[in-house]
This record gives structure tokens, sequence and C-alpha cells, in this order.
């Protein structure tokens, strides 16, 4: 069975109602980077933190996925499906993926502020000053903050280096390190790109663009790869 990679991003999300960051209307116009998503912003002003990834969780527990979303399921039938994710929302599991490896963090899980290997599943939408670790230690929201290392970036590598076919679905390409898989994946594989906007790369002759949202570009994706 062929290794199907996905890179996905903020698209698949936008089209279950998720607020993106950086489109106009997202959620960068209403919050400064450095005010929400650093370590010094939680050193800084830990209530406001929270509260904003509160408003996160509690604003994508009321989502559900899309079809692009169970498209992706739809094609472990056929391939061997591992979903890198930029997203922290929970949408593919929700849909039904079987294997996805969460880059920037997962929005329903909090972890130690004592010890990152602490993690814990959410029960409720909300996290608060006092909600404690075994260790007696505040709980932060178990997200990647921009300034902070991707530990799951080399796994990402990894199995990308290993992809037959790689799909990005979403995402732009414009945030590092995760723009950079897209130059992991082994010469000569299938690389097909869907978003709405041009990417800001060079296409290589491997590359096959869909300017399309997400649920379209993923249609239009099985009907391309079909005896592939």
């Amino acid at each position: 069975m062929k290794k199907l990679v996905v890179l996905s991003g903020a698209g698949i999300s936008a089209e279950s109602g998720i607020s993106t960051f950086r489109d106009n209307g997202g959620l960068w116009d209403n919050f400064r980077i450095e005010d929400v998503a650093t370590p010094e912003a939680w050193q800084r002003n830990q209530e406001l933190v929270l509260d904003f990834y509160n408003q996160r969780r509690k604003q994508a527990a009321t989502v559900k996925p899309n079809a692009a979303h169970y498209a992706l399921v739809e094609l472990e039938k056929d391939y061997d499906v591992t979903i890198i994710t930029q997203n922290v929302d929970n949408l593919h599991e929700i849909a039904g993926s079987s294997h996805v490896i969460h880059l920037h963090g997962e929005l329903f899980k909090s972890r130690s502020t004592k010890n990152p290997d602490l993690v814990y599943e959410m029960s409720s939408w909300e996290l608060k000053t006092g909600d404690l670790c075994e260790l007696g230690s505040q709980l932060r929201p178990h997200i990647v903050w921009f300034g902070e290392e991707v530990p799951m970036m080399e796994i990402a590598m990894e199995v990308t280096e290993e992809a037959d076919i790689f799909v990005v679905v979403g995402t732009s390409l414009a945030v590092y390190p995760a723009a950079g898989l897209v130059h992991y994946v082994g010469a000569g594989k299938p690389v097909y790109i869907i978003d709405p906007a041009k990417p800001d790369i060079t296409l290589k002759s491997n590359m096959t663009f869909i300017q399309e949202k997400a649920t379209t570009g993923m249609e239009i994706l099985i009907k391309n790869i079909t005896n592939q």
C-alpha cells in the first residue's frame, strides 16, 4: 500500500468555521502574537493567555469536520495515510483519521509547566489559574508558541521522506519550519498543493497546484491520484 502524507493547515479548518490567524478578520486582527502566543506573554499575563485559548477551545467545540476532513479518511481505504497538521483543533481525529501528527500542539490538551512530558486530555473547554499538574505546577495550553521548538518536527521530516505521494491542503506554506517539509519529499515523488492562494514557492516538475479551497480541492485530488 502506497504511503500518502498530508500537510494540512488552517484552510481546511476554516471551512468548518474555525477562525484562521492570518487572513483578514482572522484572530490576529484582534490579538497580537506577542500578547497571547509566546512564552513571554505567558510570563507577563497568564490570565490573558488562558482566556485566549479558552475562547478558541469553546468555539472549536461547536464545529464539525467538513468534506475535506472526511475525504482524507476515505483515502485510508487505498493508502497508508499520515496527516501532519499545523492545526491545533481535533477535527481530523473526530472525522476518523487514524494517524495524525500535530506540529503545533493540541487545543484540547493541557500540559505541566514543570515537566512538558506531562500532558493531559481536557474534559472541558476551560483551563484556569490554579489548575495544577500532578507535580503541583500550573497547567498551560499544550500549544507550541512562537519562539518555542517544534518537538514533532523530526518525526514529521522522517514521515515526509517516506511519502510516495505528498499533499499540501489548506496552507500557503508560509509558516516555518512546517513549510519546509515539502523539501523533504523524495525526488520525483508527486506533490499536490491545494490552496486558493498560490503559494510563494517555485513550483517544480513533480508539483501539481490545485487553486481551490480544501473541500473542492480534495475532490479534484482524489480524481487525480486514482490508479496512481
